[in-house]
């Protein structure tokens, strides 16, 4: 007996790692790595409060147990959000 195809996921937003050195993030088909060096909010925080994450409005990502908000436009085109967290 044979199973069947896996069916298209119905999450819009999943955390699909969380490593060493970041957290793999997977929206509406993109996937994205984003590196504790330029996301420091991440590192050290629970994994289950890492993949606490939101998708607001389609372009909005928002993890409560953290505060913290990102916009998916600045994981597509980082060089147009050259503010950098210090």
């Amino acid at each position: 007996m044979k199973s069947k195809p896996r069916g298209a996921s119905t999450s819009r937003v999943e955390v699909t790692n969380v490593s060493t050195h970041g957290i793999w993030l997977w929206i509406k088909g993109d996937e994205f790595f984003l590196p504790y060096k330029d996301y420091p909010w991440f590192k050290g925080a629970t994994p289950g409060s890492v993949s606490n994450v939101k998708l607001v409005h389609s372009d909005h990502l928002y993890w409560p147990q953290l505060d913290v908000d990102l916009e998916v436009s600045a994981l597509h085109n980082p060089s147009r959000y050259p503010l950098v967290y210090r």
